[in-house]
Protein backbone atom coordinates (compact mmCIF):
# COMPACT_ATOMS: atom_id res chain seq x y z
CA UNK A 1 0.00 0.00 0.00
CA UNK A 2 1.42 3.54 -1.16
CA UNK A 3 1.60 6.29 1.76
CA UNK A 4 -0.71 8.25 -0.39
CA UNK A 5 -3.40 5.04 -0.42
CA UNK A 6 -2.68 4.18 3.20
CA UNK A 7 -3.68 8.28 4.65
CA UNK A 8 -6.69 7.69 2.16
CA UNK A 9 -7.96 4.50 4.46
CA UNK A 10 -7.49 6.94 7.51
CA UNK A 11 -9.31 9.34 6.10
CA UNK A 12 -12.15 7.26 5.71
CA UNK A 13 -11.93 4.37 8.23
CA UNK A 14 -13.45 4.59 11.88
CA UNK A 15 -10.00 3.03 13.43
CA UNK A 16 -8.26 6.44 12.94
CA UNK A 17 -8.62 9.98 14.75
CA UNK A 18 -8.60 13.16 12.55
CA UNK A 19 -6.74 16.16 14.54
CA UNK A 20 -6.03 19.55 13.73
CA UNK A 21 -2.22 20.54 13.79
CA UNK A 22 -0.69 23.48 13.79
CA UNK A 23 2.96 23.15 11.86
CA UNK A 24 6.15 24.81 10.72
CA UNK A 25 8.55 22.12 8.91
CA UNK A 26 7.75 19.81 11.82
CA UNK A 27 5.73 17.60 9.82
CA UNK A 28 8.14 14.79 9.03
CA UNK A 29 9.23 14.50 12.59
CA UNK A 30 5.63 14.62 14.14
CA UNK A 31 4.39 11.61 11.19
CA UNK A 32 7.42 9.46 13.06
CA UNK A 33 6.72 10.28 15.94
CA UNK A 34 2.95 9.87 16.29
CA UNK A 35 2.13 7.99 13.34
CA UNK A 36 0.56 10.59 11.52
CA UNK A 37 -0.21 10.89 8.16
CA UNK A 38 -0.81 14.46 6.35
CA UNK A 39 -3.43 16.19 4.69
CA UNK A 40 -2.19 19.97 4.17
CA UNK A 41 -4.90 22.79 4.67
CA UNK A 42 -2.79 25.79 4.26
CA UNK A 43 0.37 27.33 5.34
CA UNK A 44 -0.16 26.75 9.13
CA UNK A 45 -2.37 23.65 9.59
CA UNK A 46 -2.81 20.47 8.60
CA UNK A 47 -5.38 17.46 9.14
CA UNK A 48 -3.40 14.43 10.97
CA UNK A 49 -5.08 11.19 10.84
CA UNK A 50 -3.52 8.47 13.40
CA UNK A 51 -4.60 5.15 14.82
CA UNK A 52 -7.43 5.56 17.70
CA UNK A 53 -5.66 2.75 19.49
CA UNK A 54 -2.41 3.77 19.94
CA UNK A 55 -3.33 7.30 21.03
CA UNK A 56 -1.95 8.87 24.57
CA UNK A 57 -4.63 9.56 27.59
CA UNK A 58 -3.20 12.64 27.31
CA UNK A 59 -3.64 13.64 24.18
CA UNK A 60 -5.32 17.02 24.57
CA UNK A 61 -1.68 18.34 27.13
CA UNK A 62 0.75 17.64 24.42
CA UNK A 63 -1.39 19.36 21.86
CA UNK A 64 -3.60 21.17 23.22
CA UNK A 65 -7.40 21.33 23.17
CA UNK A 66 -7.59 22.83 19.55
CA UNK A 67 -6.43 19.80 18.19
CA UNK A 68 -9.50 17.76 18.25
CA UNK A 69 -12.05 19.01 15.42
CA UNK A 70 -14.86 20.99 16.77
CA UNK A 71 -17.57 19.31 16.07
CA UNK A 72 -20.49 21.40 13.80
CA UNK A 73 -24.58 21.35 13.70
CA UNK A 74 -27.19 23.00 11.25
CA UNK A 75 -28.09 25.84 12.49
CA UNK A 76 -32.16 26.04 11.23
CA UNK A 77 -34.18 22.64 9.96
CA UNK A 78 -41.46 38.32 -0.21
CA UNK A 79 -37.85 38.58 1.80
CA UNK A 80 -35.97 40.28 -1.59
CA UNK A 81 -38.29 43.25 -1.08
CA UNK A 82 -37.31 43.83 2.21
CA UNK A 83 -33.76 43.73 1.32
CA UNK A 84 -34.05 46.75 -1.67
CA UNK A 85 -33.65 43.63 -3.87
CA UNK A 86 -36.35 44.20 -6.17
CA UNK A 87 -36.10 47.93 -5.84
CA UNK A 88 -32.54 48.03 -7.13
CA UNK A 89 -33.51 45.48 -9.99
CA UNK A 90 -35.98 48.27 -11.29
CA UNK A 91 -32.70 49.94 -12.17
CA UNK A 92 -31.64 48.29 -16.00
CA UNK A 93 -28.24 49.24 -14.90
CA UNK A 94 -28.10 47.79 -11.68
CA UNK A 95 -30.74 44.44 -12.40
CA UNK A 96 -27.46 42.30 -10.79
CA UNK A 97 -28.86 38.86 -11.00
CA UNK A 98 -25.46 36.76 -9.85
CA UNK A 99 -24.18 36.82 -13.92
CA UNK A 100 -20.00 35.64 -13.87
CA UNK A 101 -20.53 34.79 -9.99
CA UNK A 102 -20.61 31.55 -8.12
CA UNK A 103 -22.82 30.79 -5.34
CA UNK A 104 -20.86 28.79 -2.90
CA UNK A 105 -22.74 25.89 -0.61
CA UNK A 106 -21.27 23.51 2.30
CA UNK A 107 -23.87 21.87 3.54
CA UNK A 108 -25.96 18.41 3.70
CA UNK A 109 -25.60 18.80 -0.04
CA UNK A 110 -28.23 19.81 -3.02
CA UNK A 111 -31.19 18.37 -4.71
CA UNK A 112 -29.52 18.83 -7.89
CA UNK A 113 -33.17 17.63 -9.80
CA UNK A 114 -35.04 20.61 -8.24
CA UNK A 115 -36.17 22.67 -10.70
CA UNK A 116 -35.02 25.72 -8.70
CA UNK A 117 -31.44 24.31 -10.08
CA UNK A 118 -32.05 24.23 -13.50
CA UNK A 119 -31.76 26.65 -16.60
CA UNK A 120 -34.77 27.24 -18.47
CA UNK A 121 -33.71 24.53 -20.92
CA UNK A 122 -33.42 22.00 -18.06
CA UNK A 123 -29.52 21.96 -17.54
CA UNK A 124 -27.55 22.53 -14.60
CA UNK A 125 -27.20 25.35 -13.06
CA UNK A 126 -24.59 23.35 -10.36
CA UNK A 127 -21.07 24.40 -11.97
CA UNK A 128 -19.66 21.63 -9.32
CA UNK A 129 -20.55 19.35 -6.45
CA UNK A 130 -18.19 17.30 -4.47
CA UNK A 131 -20.04 15.07 -2.55
CA UNK A 132 -17.64 13.61 0.77
CA UNK A 133 -19.77 11.08 1.06
CA UNK A 134 -18.94 8.78 -1.87
CA UNK A 135 -15.99 7.19 -2.71
CA UNK A 136 -14.41 6.30 -6.38
CA UNK A 137 -11.55 5.73 -7.54
CA UNK A 138 -11.20 8.38 -10.43
CA UNK A 139 -13.59 11.23 -10.06
CA UNK A 140 -12.11 12.64 -6.65
CA UNK A 141 -11.27 16.54 -6.62
CA UNK A 142 -8.05 17.71 -7.76
CA UNK A 143 -5.70 17.69 -4.71
CA UNK A 144 -8.07 15.99 -2.83
CA UNK A 145 -7.81 12.51 -1.15
CA UNK A 146 -11.42 11.74 -0.40
CA UNK A 147 -15.33 11.42 -2.22
CA UNK A 148 -16.23 12.32 -5.30
CA UNK A 149 -16.53 15.39 -7.61
CA UNK A 150 -19.31 15.52 -10.29
CA UNK A 151 -18.79 18.35 -12.76
CA UNK A 152 -21.83 19.98 -14.67
CA UNK A 153 -21.52 18.55 -17.51
CA UNK A 154 -22.03 14.74 -16.04
CA UNK A 155 -25.04 16.53 -14.10
CA UNK A 156 -26.55 17.42 -17.36
CA UNK A 157 -25.71 13.63 -18.11
CA UNK A 158 -27.92 12.64 -15.25
CA UNK A 159 -30.70 15.27 -16.04
CA UNK A 160 -31.44 14.00 -19.34
CA UNK A 161 -31.46 10.59 -17.81
CA UNK A 162 -34.88 9.08 -16.92
CA UNK A 163 -33.64 8.01 -13.31
CA UNK A 164 -30.84 10.75 -12.69
CA UNK A 165 -29.62 9.11 -9.58
CA UNK A 166 -27.90 6.02 -11.50
CA UNK A 167 -25.61 8.48 -13.01
CA UNK A 168 -25.04 10.65 -10.35
CA UNK A 169 -26.13 9.24 -6.90
CA UNK A 170 -25.60 12.68 -4.52
CA UNK A 171 -28.80 13.02 -2.66
CA UNK A 172 -29.47 15.73 0.24
CA UNK A 173 -31.35 14.07 2.74
CA UNK A 174 -31.73 16.29 5.02
CA UNK A 175 -32.60 19.13 2.57
CA UNK A 176 -30.92 22.12 4.74
CA UNK A 177 -28.39 22.41 1.82
CA UNK A 178 -30.72 22.19 -0.68
CA UNK A 179 -33.40 25.50 0.72
CA UNK A 180 -30.39 27.45 1.42
CA UNK A 181 -28.78 27.29 -1.74
CA UNK A 182 -32.43 28.24 -3.08
CA UNK A 183 -32.51 30.79 -0.90
CA UNK A 184 -28.88 32.51 -2.08
CA UNK A 185 -29.68 31.57 -6.30
CA UNK A 186 -32.84 29.67 -6.64
CA UNK A 187 -34.40 29.77 -10.04
CA UNK A 188 -37.84 31.98 -10.07
CA UNK A 189 -40.69 29.96 -9.50
CA UNK A 190 -44.25 31.56 -10.48
CA UNK A 191 -46.56 29.27 -8.84
CA UNK A 192 -45.05 28.85 -5.41
CA UNK A 193 -43.99 32.88 -5.15
CA UNK A 194 -40.31 32.25 -4.77
CA UNK A 195 -36.76 33.69 -6.33
CA UNK A 196 -34.04 32.96 -5.09
CA UNK A 197 -31.86 36.60 -4.52
CA UNK A 198 -29.34 35.96 -7.51
CA UNK A 199 -31.11 33.88 -10.19
CA UNK A 200 -28.29 33.95 -12.60
CA UNK A 201 -25.13 32.64 -10.46
CA UNK A 202 -23.68 29.35 -11.18
CA UNK A 203 -24.19 26.95 -7.30
CA UNK A 204 -20.77 25.15 -6.32
CA UNK A 205 -21.61 22.24 -3.64
CA UNK A 206 -19.92 20.53 -0.85
CA UNK A 207 -21.46 18.05 0.42
CA UNK A 208 -19.94 16.87 4.42
CA UNK A 209 -18.86 13.74 5.48
CA UNK A 210 -20.58 13.15 9.02
CA UNK A 211 -17.95 13.73 11.77
CA UNK A 212 -16.03 9.86 12.95
CA UNK A 213 -17.71 7.94 15.80
CA UNK A 214 -14.59 8.68 17.92
CA UNK A 215 -15.04 12.53 17.71
CA UNK A 216 -18.85 12.26 18.31
CA UNK A 217 -18.44 10.17 21.11
CA UNK A 218 -15.38 12.31 22.67
CA UNK A 219 -17.73 15.33 22.37
CA UNK A 220 -20.81 13.05 23.96
CA UNK A 221 -22.82 13.97 20.91
CA UNK A 222 -26.22 12.32 20.90
CA UNK A 223 -26.84 9.48 18.33
CA UNK A 224 -28.49 10.64 15.47
CA UNK A 225 -28.27 14.47 15.84
CA UNK A 226 -26.37 15.73 12.54
CA UNK A 227 -22.75 16.42 13.18
CA UNK A 228 -19.99 17.68 10.90
CA UNK A 229 -16.09 17.88 11.59
CA UNK A 230 -13.93 20.72 11.36
CA UNK A 231 -11.73 19.72 9.22
CA UNK A 232 -14.04 18.29 6.15
CA UNK A 233 -15.39 21.91 6.50
CA UNK A 234 -11.83 23.73 6.25
CA UNK A 235 -10.90 21.29 2.87
CA UNK A 236 -14.74 22.50 1.53
CA UNK A 237 -13.86 25.71 1.65
CA UNK A 238 -10.33 24.96 0.27
CA UNK A 239 -12.40 23.65 -2.42
CA UNK A 240 -15.02 26.03 -3.37
CA UNK A 241 -12.15 28.75 -3.52
CA UNK A 242 -10.03 26.71 -5.76
CA UNK A 243 -13.22 26.15 -8.16
CA UNK A 244 -13.78 30.05 -8.07
CA UNK A 245 -10.02 30.89 -8.98
CA UNK A 246 -9.81 28.05 -11.91
CA UNK A 247 -13.13 29.50 -13.19
CA UNK A 248 -11.83 32.84 -12.77
CA UNK A 249 -15.01 33.77 -11.32
CA UNK A 250 -16.01 35.65 -7.99
CA UNK A 251 -17.00 33.54 -5.27
CA UNK A 252 -20.24 34.21 -2.36
CA UNK A 253 -19.90 31.26 0.17
CA UNK A 254 -22.36 31.13 2.81
CA UNK A 255 -21.76 29.33 6.03
CA UNK A 256 -25.22 27.63 7.48
CA UNK A 257 -23.77 25.77 10.57
CA UNK A 258 -22.12 26.27 13.79
CA UNK A 259 -20.87 25.43 17.32
CA UNK A 260 -20.65 26.45 20.61
CA UNK A 261 -17.67 24.98 21.07
CA UNK A 262 -14.71 27.00 21.66
CA UNK A 263 -13.28 30.39 23.03
CA UNK A 264 -15.76 32.37 21.15
CA UNK A 265 -13.19 34.76 20.11
CA UNK A 266 -11.98 35.26 16.33
CA UNK A 267 -8.67 33.16 17.32
CA UNK A 268 -10.55 29.55 16.52
CA UNK A 269 -8.69 27.56 14.04
CA UNK A 270 -12.10 27.56 11.43
CA UNK A 271 -12.83 31.30 12.31
CA UNK A 272 -8.87 32.01 11.44
CA UNK A 273 -9.22 30.45 8.10
CA UNK A 274 -12.51 31.90 7.21
CA UNK A 275 -11.20 35.27 7.73
CA UNK A 276 -7.86 34.50 5.64
CA UNK A 277 -9.97 32.88 2.60
CA UNK A 278 -12.49 36.37 3.16
CA UNK A 279 -9.63 38.88 2.80
CA UNK A 280 -8.89 37.52 -0.47
CA UNK A 281 -9.81 39.40 -3.67
CA UNK A 282 -13.31 38.31 -5.28
CA UNK A 283 -14.41 36.23 -2.07
CA UNK A 284 -17.32 37.40 0.14
CA UNK A 285 -17.82 34.82 3.31
CA UNK A 286 -21.35 34.55 5.13
CA UNK A 287 -21.64 33.41 8.74
CA UNK A 288 -24.87 32.57 10.30
CA UNK A 289 -24.90 34.12 13.57
CA UNK A 290 -26.54 31.03 15.24
CA UNK A 291 -30.04 30.53 17.26
CA UNK A 292 -28.67 30.11 20.78
CA UNK A 293 -30.36 33.09 21.99
CA UNK A 294 -32.90 32.58 24.54
CA UNK A 295 -31.36 28.70 24.89
CA UNK A 296 -30.32 28.90 28.49
CA UNK A 297 -27.02 27.72 27.24
CA UNK A 298 -24.53 30.10 28.09
CA UNK A 299 -23.22 31.56 31.87
CA UNK A 300 -21.70 34.41 31.98
CA UNK A 301 -20.11 34.41 35.89
CA UNK A 302 -17.75 37.53 38.12
CA UNK A 303 -15.84 35.90 40.70
CA UNK A 304 -16.98 37.64 43.78
CA UNK A 305 -13.80 39.25 45.65
CA UNK A 306 -14.73 38.81 48.74
CA UNK A 307 -15.96 35.21 48.96
CA UNK A 308 -13.24 34.10 46.62
CA UNK A 309 -16.13 32.35 43.88
CA UNK A 310 -19.13 32.46 42.24
CA UNK A 311 -21.87 29.61 42.29
CA UNK A 312 -22.98 28.15 38.86
CA UNK A 313 -26.49 25.90 38.53
CA UNK A 314 -27.02 23.87 35.80
CA UNK A 315 -30.28 22.02 35.77
CA UNK A 316 -29.75 18.66 33.66
CA UNK A 317 -32.98 16.90 32.35
CA UNK A 318 -34.20 13.88 32.38
CA UNK A 319 -32.94 11.07 29.75
CA UNK A 320 -29.31 13.30 28.85
CA UNK A 321 -26.87 10.85 27.82
CA UNK A 322 -24.23 12.95 28.24
CA UNK A 323 -22.95 16.13 26.96
CA UNK A 324 -19.57 18.35 27.08
CA UNK A 325 -19.41 21.64 28.68
CA UNK A 326 -16.85 24.67 28.39
CA UNK A 327 -15.61 26.97 30.64
CA UNK A 328 -13.15 30.31 29.55
CA UNK A 329 -11.44 32.04 31.89
CA UNK A 330 -10.20 35.55 31.20
CA UNK A 331 -6.36 35.54 31.52
CA UNK A 332 -4.38 36.04 33.02
CA UNK A 333 -6.31 35.22 36.05
CA UNK A 334 -6.29 31.58 36.82
CA UNK A 335 -9.39 29.43 37.80
CA UNK A 336 -10.80 26.23 38.90
CA UNK A 337 -14.23 24.48 40.36
CA UNK A 338 -15.58 22.06 42.90
CA UNK A 339 -19.23 20.06 42.01
CA UNK A 340 -22.32 19.02 44.29
CA UNK A 341 -24.03 16.39 42.06
CA UNK A 342 -28.28 16.67 42.57
CA UNK A 343 -28.10 14.01 44.87
CA UNK A 344 -25.97 16.07 46.91
CA UNK A 345 -22.08 14.13 46.32
CA UNK A 346 -19.61 16.59 46.53
CA UNK A 347 -16.06 16.96 44.73
CA UNK A 348 -14.01 19.27 46.66
CA UNK A 349 -12.58 21.66 44.93
CA UNK A 350 -9.87 20.42 42.06
CA UNK A 351 -7.00 23.07 42.29
CA UNK A 352 -5.77 24.50 38.55
CA UNK A 353 -2.62 22.43 37.18
CA UNK A 354 -0.87 22.54 34.11
CA UNK A 355 -1.66 18.84 32.50
CA UNK A 356 -4.33 18.40 35.46
CA UNK A 357 -6.51 15.46 34.38
CA UNK A 358 -9.08 13.69 36.31
CA UNK A 359 -12.03 11.26 35.65
CA UNK A 360 -14.46 11.64 38.19
CA UNK A 361 -16.83 8.17 39.29
CA UNK A 362 -19.67 9.10 41.30
CA UNK A 363 -20.16 6.96 43.97
CA UNK A 364 -24.08 7.03 44.80
CA UNK A 365 -24.86 7.45 40.68
CA UNK A 366 -24.27 6.02 37.86
CA UNK A 367 -22.54 9.73 36.24
CA UNK A 368 -18.54 10.16 35.03
CA UNK A 369 -16.82 13.18 34.66
CA UNK A 370 -14.28 13.58 32.72
CA UNK A 371 -12.24 17.24 33.47
CA UNK A 372 -8.84 18.55 31.75
CA UNK A 373 -7.35 21.84 32.46
CA UNK A 374 -5.87 24.09 29.90
CA UNK A 375 -4.34 26.56 32.23
CA UNK A 376 -2.73 28.28 28.94
CA UNK A 377 -4.92 27.16 26.39
CA UNK A 378 -2.54 26.79 23.31
CA UNK A 379 -4.67 29.10 20.84
CA UNK A 380 -5.91 32.16 22.89
CA UNK A 381 -3.55 32.00 26.09
CA UNK A 382 -6.62 32.03 28.20
CA UNK A 383 -7.61 28.93 30.72
CA UNK A 384 -9.93 26.31 29.47
CA UNK A 385 -12.04 24.19 32.00
CA UNK A 386 -13.70 21.55 29.97
CA UNK A 387 -15.64 19.12 31.00
CA UNK A 388 -17.70 16.12 29.96
CA UNK A 389 -20.67 14.30 31.37
CA UNK A 390 -21.82 10.80 30.65
CA UNK A 391 -24.96 9.72 31.93
CA UNK A 392 -25.16 12.69 34.35
CA UNK A 393 -27.97 12.48 36.96
CA UNK A 394 -31.19 14.44 36.37
CA UNK A 395 -31.61 17.34 38.51
CA UNK A 396 -29.79 20.51 39.71
CA UNK A 397 -25.87 20.26 39.35
CA UNK A 398 -24.03 23.14 41.31
CA UNK A 399 -20.33 24.46 40.43
CA UNK A 400 -18.39 26.81 42.20
CA UNK A 401 -15.91 28.77 40.25
CA UNK A 402 -12.56 29.97 42.11
CA UNK A 403 -10.09 32.91 41.37
CA UNK A 404 -7.89 34.21 43.92
CA UNK A 405 -6.30 36.83 41.56
CA UNK A 406 -6.41 40.43 42.08
CA UNK A 407 -6.93 40.98 37.71
CA UNK A 408 -9.75 39.83 35.23
CA UNK A 409 -12.12 38.03 37.25
CA UNK A 410 -14.43 37.39 34.29
CA UNK A 411 -15.30 33.39 32.84
CA UNK A 412 -17.49 32.32 30.37
CA UNK A 413 -19.39 28.69 30.07
CA UNK A 414 -20.91 27.36 27.06
CA UNK A 415 -23.34 24.27 26.85
CA UNK A 416 -22.91 22.80 23.64
CA UNK A 417 -25.80 24.50 20.88
CA UNK A 418 -29.28 23.18 20.00
CA UNK A 419 -29.09 19.39 18.62
CA UNK A 420 -26.45 18.58 20.70
CA UNK A 421 -28.19 18.47 24.00
CA UNK A 422 -31.40 18.65 25.28
CA UNK A 423 -34.12 21.39 25.84
CA UNK A 424 -34.60 20.13 29.05
CA UNK A 425 -30.57 21.01 30.06
CA UNK A 426 -29.73 25.04 30.61
CA UNK A 427 -28.43 26.94 32.91
CA UNK A 428 -31.08 28.65 35.62
CA UNK A 429 -29.08 31.94 35.32
CA UNK A 430 -28.19 32.17 31.92
CA UNK A 431 -26.95 34.99 29.88
CA UNK A 432 -28.21 35.36 26.27
CA UNK A 433 -25.20 37.57 25.28
CA UNK A 434 -22.23 36.26 23.78
CA UNK A 435 -23.91 33.43 22.60
CA UNK A 436 -22.99 33.49 19.01
CA UNK A 437 -22.28 30.38 17.49
CA UNK A 438 -18.16 29.67 15.88
CA UNK A 439 -17.46 30.27 12.90
CA UNK A 440 -19.52 33.73 13.78
CA UNK A 441 -17.13 34.84 16.34
CA UNK A 442 -15.27 36.47 13.86
CA UNK A 443 -15.13 40.27 12.46
CA UNK A 444 -13.60 39.51 8.89
CA UNK A 445 -16.17 37.73 7.31
CA UNK A 446 -19.99 39.24 7.61
CA UNK A 447 -22.09 38.08 10.15
CA UNK A 448 -25.95 37.68 9.56
CA UNK A 449 -28.13 37.28 12.20
CA UNK A 450 -32.08 36.87 11.23
CA UNK A 451 -35.57 39.31 11.85
CA UNK A 452 -39.09 38.94 10.52
CA UNK A 453 -38.82 41.39 7.70
CA UNK A 454 -43.37 41.17 8.67
CA UNK A 455 -42.96 43.58 11.67
CA UNK A 456 -38.81 44.45 11.91
CA UNK A 457 -38.74 42.00 14.83
CA UNK A 458 -35.77 40.16 15.40
CA UNK A 459 -35.81 36.04 15.61
CA UNK A 460 -36.80 35.41 19.01
CA UNK A 461 -33.99 32.68 19.39
CA UNK A 462 -31.51 34.95 17.55
CA UNK A 463 -27.66 34.26 19.13
CA UNK A 464 -26.02 37.83 20.08
CA UNK A 465 -22.80 39.49 20.07
CA UNK A 466 -20.36 40.50 20.37
CA UNK A 467 -17.57 38.11 20.73
CA UNK A 468 -15.68 37.34 24.18
CA UNK A 469 -13.23 39.53 22.90
CA UNK A 470 -15.23 42.53 21.81
CA UNK A 471 -15.13 42.82 18.83
CA UNK A 472 -18.21 43.67 17.22
CA UNK A 473 -20.42 40.73 15.75
CA UNK A 474 -23.59 40.17 14.01
CA UNK A 475 -22.52 42.74 11.15
CA UNK A 476 -26.31 42.93 10.16
CA UNK A 477 -29.92 41.45 10.51
CA UNK A 478 -31.72 39.62 7.06
CA UNK A 479 -34.77 37.81 6.48
CA UNK A 480 -34.79 35.11 8.02
CA UNK A 481 -38.03 34.16 9.68
CA UNK A 482 -40.49 31.96 7.88
CA UNK A 483 -39.32 32.30 4.58
CA UNK A 484 -39.86 30.09 1.53
CA UNK A 485 -37.65 27.93 0.11
CA UNK A 486 -37.21 24.96 -1.98
CA UNK A 487 -36.98 21.60 -0.36
CA UNK A 488 -36.22 17.83 -1.32
CA UNK A 489 -38.45 16.16 -3.79
CA UNK A 490 -38.82 19.12 -6.11
CA UNK A 491 -41.07 21.38 -3.57
CA UNK A 492 -41.11 24.44 -1.17
CA UNK A 493 -41.51 25.12 2.54
CA UNK A 494 -41.60 27.59 5.19
CA UNK A 495 -38.25 27.60 7.37
CA UNK A 496 -36.62 29.84 10.00
CA UNK A 497 -33.58 30.83 11.44
CA UNK A 498 -30.18 32.88 11.31
CA UNK A 499 -28.74 30.40 8.62
CA UNK A 500 -31.64 31.26 5.96
CA UNK A 501 -30.66 35.52 6.57
CA UNK A 502 -26.82 33.91 5.54
CA UNK A 503 -27.90 32.28 2.33
CA UNK A 504 -29.68 36.07 1.59
CA UNK A 505 -26.99 37.89 2.49
CA UNK A 506 -25.02 35.65 0.52
CA UNK A 507 -27.17 36.06 -2.50
CA UNK A 508 -27.08 40.22 -2.25
CA UNK A 509 -23.15 39.90 -1.72
CA UNK A 510 -23.15 38.01 -4.61
CA UNK A 511 -24.89 41.05 -6.31
CA UNK A 512 -21.82 43.45 -4.95
CA UNK A 513 -19.26 40.91 -6.45
CA UNK A 514 -21.46 41.21 -9.52
CA UNK A 515 -21.24 44.42 -10.52
CA UNK A 516 -18.03 44.97 -8.66
CA UNK A 517 -15.61 42.18 -10.49
CA UNK A 518 -17.60 41.08 -12.85
CA UNK A 519 -18.81 44.32 -14.61
CA UNK A 520 -15.38 45.93 -13.78
CA UNK A 521 -16.63 48.55 -11.49
CA UNK A 522 -14.53 47.98 -8.56
CA UNK A 523 -12.61 45.02 -9.07
CA UNK A 524 -10.69 44.93 -5.74
CA UNK A 525 -13.83 43.82 -3.77
CA UNK A 526 -13.39 41.33 -0.58
CA UNK A 527 -15.52 40.91 2.27
CA UNK A 528 -14.25 43.58 4.22
CA UNK A 529 -15.25 45.98 0.81
CA UNK A 530 -18.75 44.18 0.99
CA UNK A 531 -19.62 44.49 4.58
CA UNK A 532 -18.69 48.23 5.14
CA UNK A 533 -20.65 48.67 1.65
CA UNK A 534 -23.38 46.83 3.43
CA UNK A 535 -23.65 48.37 6.91
CA UNK A 536 -23.65 52.05 4.82
CA UNK A 537 -26.73 50.83 3.62
CA UNK A 538 -28.11 49.49 6.22
CA UNK A 539 -31.46 50.50 7.76
CA UNK A 540 -31.23 51.89 11.12
CA UNK A 541 -33.76 52.62 13.75
CA UNK A 542 -33.02 56.52 14.88
CA UNK A 543 -34.01 54.99 18.68
CA UNK A 544 -31.37 52.09 19.01
CA UNK A 545 -28.07 52.94 19.17
CA UNK A 546 -25.62 51.18 16.59
CA UNK A 547 -23.89 48.95 16.45
CA UNK A 548 -25.25 46.80 18.96
CA UNK A 549 -25.15 43.33 20.33
CA UNK A 550 -28.41 42.26 19.00
CA UNK A 551 -28.67 43.78 15.14
CA UNK A 552 -25.16 44.60 14.52
CA UNK A 553 -25.11 47.65 12.80
CA UNK A 554 -28.83 47.45 11.49
CA UNK A 555 -31.29 45.80 8.66
CA UNK A 556 -29.73 45.00 5.59
CA UNK A 557 -30.70 47.41 2.70
CA UNK A 558 -28.76 46.92 -0.89
CA UNK A 559 -30.86 49.48 -2.39
CA UNK A 560 -29.14 51.91 0.38
CA UNK A 561 -26.08 50.61 0.05
CA UNK A 562 -25.99 51.87 -3.82
CA UNK A 563 -27.93 54.88 -2.91
CA UNK A 564 -25.18 55.99 -0.43
CA UNK A 565 -22.60 56.16 -3.28
CA UNK A 566 -24.35 58.83 -4.71
CA UNK A 567 -24.53 60.55 -1.37
CA UNK A 568 -28.73 60.24 -1.23
CA UNK A 569 -30.87 60.16 1.82
CA UNK A 570 -32.80 57.17 1.79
Amino acid sequence: MTLEEDCRNRILSEEYAAFIIEYHDDLPDLSAKYDFCFEIINATHAIAYTPIATLPNNLIHIFGYSIYPSVFGLLDITSVEASGIVRLRNIPALNLRGQGVLIGIIDTGIDYTHDAFKYADGTSRILSLWDQTIESENSRPEGFNYGTEYTQFQLNLALASANPLTVVPSVDENGHGTFLAGIAAGSRSEENNFTGVVPDAEIVVVKLKPAKQFTRDFFMIPEGATCYQENDIMLGVKYLTNISRKSVRPISICIGFGTSQGAHDERGVLSSYLSDIADENGVAVVIAAGNEGNRGHHYYGLVDKVSGYDTVELKVGPNETGFSMELWGDAPSTFSIDILSPTGEYIPRVPARIGETREIQFIFEDTKIYLDYQVIETQTGDELILMRFRNPTEGIWRFRVYSSSDLDLNFNIWLPMNQFISDTTYFTEPDPEYTLTSPGNTFIPIVVTAYDHTNDSLYINASRGYTRTQQISPSLAAPGVNIIGPTINNGYKLSTGTSIAAAHTAGVSAMLLEWGIARGNYTQLDSVEIKNFLIRGARRDPNVTYPNKEWGYGILDIYGSFASLRGEII
